[in-house]
């Protein structure tokens, strides 16, 4: 076992004398579930022999996940059912009840007694069970559960934004984990503040010295006394790294607590040797914070954080004093799974989330509402920064739905804020006012103002109050706070497409309608889908840190996974994703592997062939290969076909090759001729056996009727190669104590549960959960014309004794360290230098033309509408070289402009300026001068591209002013000026 994984399991699973002061059970298993509304289904009393036994977490329309369009999930009532005693050893102890979160609203009773509700459907949430608990005796704690998408506020009668059926799929019930902590009457307080107006403990670093390896931690917790009799206590705190080693011990003042009274203690001390938190090293410390009399410990505590510094400056997100610019995935908050839905197994978060770093994404953006604290914990194991929305829909709001924005907010802060992995607060998925953004920010500095998180939305380009900002599709840039772009490249296409010379031979783009307009981009296959992916990039990295002093901060591409949400391609979910829903990865996911390999420069070359190499004889094709390398050479069984023709920097073309049995492979080289990566497809021989493929959780599968395996199925040659385009069906039979849970598929239902699967491309996978029995499972697969193949393990047995387990779920999963600590070295190499304009003329609006290079992407200069008038002139401060501009027109994404651009009255540039998704690039011959003149040549030509969002807003198309559509107008919202080209 590796040591952290050693750790853990030492630190949570074993009682010990930390067991004694404070116990945290594992509440999940030993549940019974019933979809409907019984009466008198609270009484301690009521018949509940009939209902379906399950382990939490679970959704009590799991089936639906997958199977049904998002606005279809089944939803209603369903009430949930636990019996359980708590030991002799509690009495005279407070026992509290945390729930990681439920959907939507919840009812909850202790042996027939009302504890409370839960209405937001996103957050944790708390009871105290003293009161009503029998101490060594039975007890009944049952929950209805209502999920409607309508759902009220019982309070106030008003319906919460981010209830949507477009992103946030439903799956009711109580869907994540469930704990309960016995502790003493003096305790550190949980961080549940809505439910139990506690805030809990904080954790975080001051005077981050990152060359030298040290930081001033500090300790805070809020401690409550809930006895009858003042206490007195000290506070300590003893801080082991990653292997379990103690490296740290501080002490607080003593102090005395009358009865009812609360205080925070502190604690805090310099430490050095230090190892930071960073992008794919996901190094965590165990802080225990102890309240103690004399040598005995009253209470304890740990919590498990990091370290790491932010800055949001210059543009850019620094992290541990190196610049990285933002490359990620806007990731639907559930994560869903076929058949399961978010509620998952630890493991299966971690899985999918290292998949993220794996790609060379270094951050993801939850979309619209809190994570599920689960993957919280997860980014941080793997190296992943993450995005913290609170709760919204797509626009601001007023009244009471504000004020439930904004405790969701707060109560999302206080229960994430140790958690090294959050780096923003995402505050709307649209613009806020500066007012609500300020009372968000507020919030933040109260509760988290040490965490070093910036907190801004989406849009507030111009905000004076937001640290950062950004758009949803289109390329920002900014000398100040960082703006990135946050969905980018929403094309959909299924991973069973290739391309159209491959099984089943889909036409690209081929597909109904989305809401009367064309869908082509949504019915991709994967290879013009990998290709989109490269093209929307380039756009991110022309203008990434190190081009100038505007820069973009980089930008999130919707989405990683398959996503049982909104969806415009032919399917009945979205297929944005770059793995699928079983998180299989598509030709995309390694394009931005290969793109992304660095922090903002390249630092690792790497090269992809997309597509395979099993076509037919007759066939002959373009051949893409996307690499980081200066020049590509393409091979067939050796014999080169010579080099590719580079665009969009990463992509590599070699038209009309044609097919031959063997190997096909790539060598990317330097400008010099030095081979960097290679890369090769082999031409798999006919269809001939299964195999099947097992992936556990580190320390196996647990029989806790909640822990998952995925098993990949693959049919293969008989030399064991995958075999790219088979369609075959498998059948599937199993044995043993485990529950099919299934996979997902092209076809009806999407196979959701179905034991006859398809492989799209060669494979598949599919889950299986474990009961609450032990034992050997027996998973068989077979295939007409196949060999078939059997996959045996264990399920191991998992203690619970009346109800409460000591064994948590995440037990044993160890952190991801695979990227090593934050490197010293830059992350980038200046490419070239801005010229400083030292004034601005125009042919019209003089007094507007200095909008044009004001670093504010919510103004412009624009002419009067007239031809002759369209023109604007920059001076310098001295004859410079000029070779590069880089302008964003208005209307950058309908309008093509003619243009003449003259230097000291010479024209240098003549051409008609592309349609764009923000910035223009034009590029020419350096000529030396003072002046740089940009002239409307002729009328400026429009294309109708109306595309509207979910919300019928049409996209954005620049800053919008008067005489839009004058043919004369130009129209220009920022001019950069550099005197050499980009390398």
């Amino acid at each position: 076992m590796r040591p952290a994984a050693l750790f853990l399991f030492l630190l949570f699973a074993l009682p010990s004398s930390h067991a004694q002061q404070r116990i945290k059970y594992n509440f999940n298993p030993g549940w019974l579930l019933f979809a409907g509304d019984p009466k008198d289904a609270s009484a301690p009393g009521f018949d509940d022999a009939n209902w379906q036994p399950i382990s939490l977490p679970h959704a009590f329309n799991e089936d639906d996940a997958f199977k049904k369009a998002i606005q279809h999930l089944t939803t209603g009532i369903a009430w949930y059912r636990k019996h359980f005693r708590i030991p002799a050893s509690a009495k005279g102890k407070k026992v509290f009840l945390e729930c990681e979160g439920i959907r939507q609203a919840g009812e909850f009773y202790l042996n027939g007694h009302w504890l409370g509700r839960s209405e937001n459907g996103v957050m944790a949430f708390g009871f105290d069970l003293t009161p009503w608990l029998k101490v060594d005796s039975d007890n009944v704690i049952a929950a209805r559960i209502d999920n409607h998408w309508d759902y009220k506020e019982q309070a106030t009668g008003s319906t919460f934004e981010w209830n949507d059926h477009n992103f946030y799929a439903n799956y009711g019930g109580i869907n994540k984990n469930v704990w309960l902590h016995v502790m003493d009457p003096l305790h550190q307080t949980l961080p549940l503040y809505s439910s139990l107006h506690a805030t809990g403990i904080y954790i975080y670093a001051k005077d981050i010295d990152i060359s030298a390896k040290a930081a001033t931690i500090t300790a805070e917790s809020e401690i409550t006394n809930e006895g009858e009799q003042p206490r007195t206590f000290r506070y300590e705190v003893s801080i082991r790294d990653c292997n379990g080693r103690l490296v740290k011990t501080m002490h607080g003042e003593p102090q005395m607590l009358a009865p009812g009274q609360t205080t925070t203690a502190h604690a805090a001390a310099r430490m050095g040797n230090l190892h930071f938190w960073s992008w794919g090293y996901g190094y965590l410390y165990h802080v225990s914070t102890l309240l103690k009399d004399g040598a005995a410990t009253i209470d304890s505590v740990t919590t498990v954080t990091g370290f790491r510094k932010t800055a949001f400056t210059g543009g850019m997100l620094t992290l541990n004093d190196r610049p990285i610019q933002i490359k990620g995935y806007a990731q639907r908050t559930t994560n869903e799974w076929p058949a399961l839905g978010q509620s998952v197994a630890p493991w299966l978060s971690d899985l999918s989330n290292h998949l993220i770093v794996e790609s060379n994404g270094n951050l993801v953006r939850w979309m619209h509402v809190t994570p599920w604290h689960q993957d919280v914990l997860s980014c941080d194991r793997v190296g992943l920064m993450e995005a913290m929305p609170a709760g919204d829909a797509e626009k601001d709001v007023e009244g009471r739905r504000w004020q439930q924005r904004v405790e969701l907010m707060r109560d999302a802060i206080i229960y994430n804020r140790n958690n090294p992995s959050i780096i923003f607060y995402e505050c709307g998925n649209k613009g806020i006012s500066e007012a609500h953004m300020q009372e968000m920010k507020s919030i933040r500095d109260q509760y988290d103002p040490y965490g070093g998180r910036a907190i801004g939305a989406r849009e507030m380009l111009d905000s004076k109050t937001a640290e950062y900002g950004g758009e949803m599709l289109y390329i920002d840039k900014s000398a100040d706070k960082p703006l990135w772009e946050m969905e980018y490249s929403r094309d959909e296409g299924l991973r069973k497409y290739w391309d159209e010379y491959s099984p089943p031979y889909h036409k690209d783009g081929d597909g109904p309608p989305y809401r009367g307009e064309d869908a082509s981009i949504y019915n991709r296959n994967q290879d013009s889908h990998a290709l989109e992916d490269i093209a929307r990039w380039y756009d991110y990295w022309l203008q990434r840190p190190g081009t100038g002093h505007r820069i973009s901060a980089g930008g999130v591409n919707i989405i990683f996974s398959e996503s049982n949400t909104h969806y415009r391609g032919a399917e009945n979910y979205r297929r944005s994703g770059e793995v699928d829903a079983l998180r299989i990865p598509k030709d995309g996911f390694y394009a931005h592997q290969v793109m992304w390999d660095g922090w903002v420069d390249i630092e690792r070359p790497r090269i992809h062939i997309i597509g395979h190499w099993n076509y037919a004889p007759v066939v002959k094709k373009d051949i893409y290969v996307v690499s980081s390398a200066e020049k590509v050479q393409l091979f067939i069984n050796g014999r080169s076909l010579g080099w590719g023709k580079q665009s969009n920097r990463f992509l590599f073309t070699f038209p009309d090759v044609e097919w031959q049995p063997g190997t096909i492979s790539a060598t990317g080289y330097d400008a010099r001729g030095k081979p960097l990566c290679s890369a090769s497809h082999e031409t798999a021989g006919k269809p001939a056996a299964i195999r099947l493929t097992l992936h556990t959780a580190p320390n196996g599968f647990k029989a806790d009727g909640a822990d998952l395996v995925l098993v990949q199925v693959e049919v293969t040659d008989a030399q064991g190669r995958r075999c790219p385009t088979d369609l075959s069906t498998i059948h599937f039979e199993l044995t043993g104590p485990a529950e099919w849970r299934g996979g997902m598929a092209q076809g009806p239902d999407n196979y959701i549960l179905s034991r006859d699967l398809p492989v799209e491309c060669g494979v598949n996978r599919v889950l299986l959960r474990s009961t609450t029995k032990p034992g050997a499972v027996v998973l068989k697969a077979t295939a007409e014309g196949l060999a078939p193949a059997t996959l045996t393990f264990q399920a191991h047995p998992f203690k619970v004794v009346d109800g409460l387990a000591l064994q948590m779920p995440d037990d044993g999963l160890p952190s991801r360290l695979d990227r090593g600590p934050t490197p010293a070295t830059p992350s980038f190499k200046a490419t070239r230098t801005p010229l400083v304009i030292a004034s601005v003329t125009a042919g019209a609006n003089t007094d507007l033309a200095a909008r044009s290079c004001d670093d504010n992407e919510t103004t412009d200069w624009h002419n009067d509408g007239a031809l002759s008038t369209a023109w604007i002139e920059y001076r310098l401060h001295h004859p410079t070289p000029i070779g590069e501009i880089v302008l964003k027109l208005n209307n950058f994404r309908t309008r093509s402009y003619p243009l003449s651009i003259l230097i000291d009255g010479q024209q240098v540039w003549h051409d008609s300026t592309p349609r764009s998704l923000g910035y223009t690039l034009i590029r020419f011959t350096p000529h030396t001068g003072s002046t740089i003149r940009i002239q409307l040549t002729a009328a400026s030509g429009t294309q109708n591209t109306s595309t509207t969002e979910v919300n019928g807003k049409t996209l954005d198309d620049g800053p919008g002013s008067a005489g839009a559509n004058a043919p004369g107008r130009l129209s220009i919202v920022e001019a950069e000026f550099y005197g050499n080209d980009i390398h």
